[in-house]
């Protein structure tokens, strides 16, 4: 989950080498959804809309109204476990969280206690269920096993979580307001995964996006919390969280086409490719033609356009909780930076950013953290 957990980025999604096990399971749906096309007012130009999903949009007001009120969650069962059990499991999330996403770890040691250990508990669970269908055992994982994750997750929600890690996030979804639904959701995009390899438009993509990454944000908003001063409506904060999880996940997509394909994946929009005269076979093929060059820069230009919307939440969150999600915002912007650097080669070559860039953006970062909320406007 290398996307930047902060409330809107998966730092689990696409990450390829860890080797924490988990047992899975879940209970399958089918999602249809009809697509539907956003574009602000700020921006005209088709290829740069926000395409929304409708029924995913409905489902994100539903989420936000009931994570706005604390009351709808006073009916869950409250669990009982022995503090130090606690402790130690927090502990543990806390190690995975310091070992696989070092600056977003640094980012949330800001942050106040339970926050900082809900957030980890989060990132926990997003990693071990990005890691069924992109871990080591991947190739074993059925949508049985999904299902049975899924049935698993509904256990952590109800009180009855199966090991310490689950535990954790039981104790979190007691103390804060999280409806299961973006859980739900992501387990649907590993279902993806396992069934889809190709995404014909940017709106099949859009919605693959949203499962494994938006919804990051989504469970992370009602932990970091809102700030007080602020001025803008709990829905555009979540919007904005929503559209950080779309431009991480774009970027990882973009960092990691090489790698993708190595494995006969291709998550970039096929309609997309055609128009610059490109198909699979260039992108298998791995030549850097003028026409990658070009298509690159259009996929590039859509995922600054999403950091830039989620810009308009980022600084809204509580003083406290805001540092990872600006150092997120930043470090992947760079991963842009370094796919340009690389004369758009990420077909032979993977983006990276050096521990020293991603230090010396903490404390830029941190800057923008602090900066008033109500100094930010649509």
């Amino acid at each position: 989950m290398n996307a930047a957990l902060p409330y809107a980025s998966n730092p689990c999604i696409k990450a390829r080498h860890y080797t924490i096990s988990s047992q899975s399971y879940t209970k399958i749906t089918s999602i249809k959804a009809e697509v539907a096309t956003h574009i602000p007012k700020k921006f005209s130009q088709p290829e740069l809309s926000v395409f929304g999903i409708k029924s995913t949009d409905q489902l994100i007001r539903e989420i936000v109204r009931k994570q706005s009120n604390s009351d709808t969650f006073d009916v869950r069962r409250i669990p009982s476990f022995n503090p130090m059990f606690l402790e130690e499991a927090y502990g543990r999330c806390r190690d995975i969280c310091a070992e696989y996403a070092k600056t977003f770890y640094l980012g949330t040691l800001l942050m106040t206690e339970e926050r900082k250990k809900a957030i980890w508990a989060i990132y926990v669970w997003c990693r071990r269920t990005d890691e069924l269908v992109d871990g080591p055992n991947a190739g074993y994982i059925s949508l049985a096993a999904l299902d049975r994750w899924e049935e698993r997750l509904d256990d952590i929600f109800n009180g009855r979580p199966y090991d310490m890690l689950d535990a954790a996030l039981t104790d979190t979804v007691h103390k804060f307001p999280l409806d299961i639904k973006p859980f739900k959701d992501m387990i649907e995009g590993m279902r993806m995964d396992t069934r889809k390899n190709r995404y014909a438009n940017f709106q099949e993509l859009y919605l693959y996006c949203y499962y494994v990454a938006g919804t990051v944000g989504l469970m992370s908003v009602p932990v970091m919390g809102i700030a007080p001063e602020s001025l803008l409506s709990a829905q555009t904060i979540y919007n904005a969280a929503l559209y950080l999880g779309i431009g991480n996940q774009l970027t990882n997509i973009l960092r990691d086409v090489g790698e993708d394909a190595s494995r006969g994946r291709v998550y970039l929009p096929q309609d997309e490719l055609a128009k610059f005269g490109l198909c699979d076979k260039d992108v298998f093929s791995r030549k850097v033609t003028d026409g990658w060059r070009e298509f690159m820069k259009e996929q590039i230009t859509r995922a600054r356009f999403y950091f830039d919307q989620a810009e308009e939440g980022a600084t809204q969150l509580h003083k406290a909780s805001r540092w990872p999600v600006w150092s997120s915002l930043m470090l992947y912007r760079m991963i842009l930076d370094s796919i340009e650097n690389n004369n758009y080669d990420n077909l032979t070559k993977r983006a990276y950013v050096g521990q020293t860039q991603k230090l010396m953006a903490l404390p830029v970062a941190y800057t923008r953290a602090m900066s008033n909320p109500s100094a930010v406007f649509p």
